[in-house]
């Protein structure tokens, strides 16, 4: 078994270059990002559960991290349909039929749409740092490319770590991927996903979904919390509280996170 990742580039349906890890052999687990971080999010965790047994694919979504973006940065180029589109070309170029899925905030929205397309695909989901339903006013959008233009990539990156997570050295590495993100793709990522409702495709899907709810995600919580509320328990849900995570709970509450995810792939093998 490889004992790093090994990097292959495919071409997405509009020829921008995508980038993604593999490591690994056994059954496919994909751990995907989220807006304005990169694969780097999830290195150590891919290499601990390429350990236990598992075959682990980790993309970078078009725009972040490896993989290209597209020369107009229009928000066409980066709509919802597009970057599935993307994620279905990564795993097939991967040969991965079907794949545990685990999505942070984007990543996790992402495969909320793809539950509505290819259910099939999924051995089972989990969620963290995402919420089914989003509304954020449109006038937030332009906020970030100005935040970087006030205080610079680097001081941009130190107050959105700090802002991500309570666990200092994790702010390392979310600074680094923020700093390298192009708020030209934020805002037209963000144009299509500052307002969705994904409650329908969550509820349609029938297999293993696992739901992490991070209690220091403050932000994803005021809707996630509610919906869960409403919505009450489902015979496939999984619904797990971690108290101490954070936005990017891999990151400020790895052994609990790790641990969580193993015993729910365990149970649904």
């Amino acid at each position: 078994m490889p004992n790093e990742l090994h990097y292959a580039t495919c071409l997405a349906a509009d020829g921008t270059r995508l980038s993604y890890g593999a490591i690994g052999s056994g059954p496919v687990v994909v751990l995907c990002h989220g807006l304005a971080a990169s694969g780097a999010q999830f290195l150590g965790d891919a290499e601990h559960f390429a350990a236990l047994g598992y075959r682990v694919i980790v993309p970078d979504l078009r725009g972040h991290g490896r993989s290209e973006a597209p020369l107009t940065r229009r928000p066409e180029d980066f709509s919802i349909p597009t970057m599935v589109s993307d994620l279905l070309a990564i795993l097939d170029h991967a040969e991965a039929d079907t794949v545990h899925w685990v999505g942070n905030s984007l990543g996790g929205i992402l495969v909320l749409h793809l539950l509505g397309q290819v259910p099939d695909r999924f051995s089972s989901v989990s969620i963290f740092g995402t919420c089914f339903a989003l509304n954020v006013p449109a006038g937030l959008i332009p906020v970030l490319p100005a935040l970087r233009q006030l205080l610079g990539p680097r001081l941009l990156g130190t107050v959105a770590a700090a802002a991500t997570t309570r666990f200092k050295p994790a702010r390392q590495l979310i600074a680094e991927m923020a700093r390298a993100f192009d708020p030209g793709v934020g805002v037209a990522i963000a144009s299509h996903v500052r307002s969705y409702d994904l409650t329908k495709e969550a509820l349609s899907y029938l297999g293993p979904l696992l739901i992490m709810v991070c209690g220091q995600d403050h932000a994803v919580n005021l809707s996630l919390r509610p919906a869960l509320k409403r919505i009450g328990q489902r015979p496939n849900w999984t619904i797990l509280d971690l108290p101490a995570a954070g936005h990017c709970a891999n990151l400020d509450a790895s052994a609990a996170w790790r641990q969580a995810l193993t015993q729910f792939w365990q149970a649904h093998a």
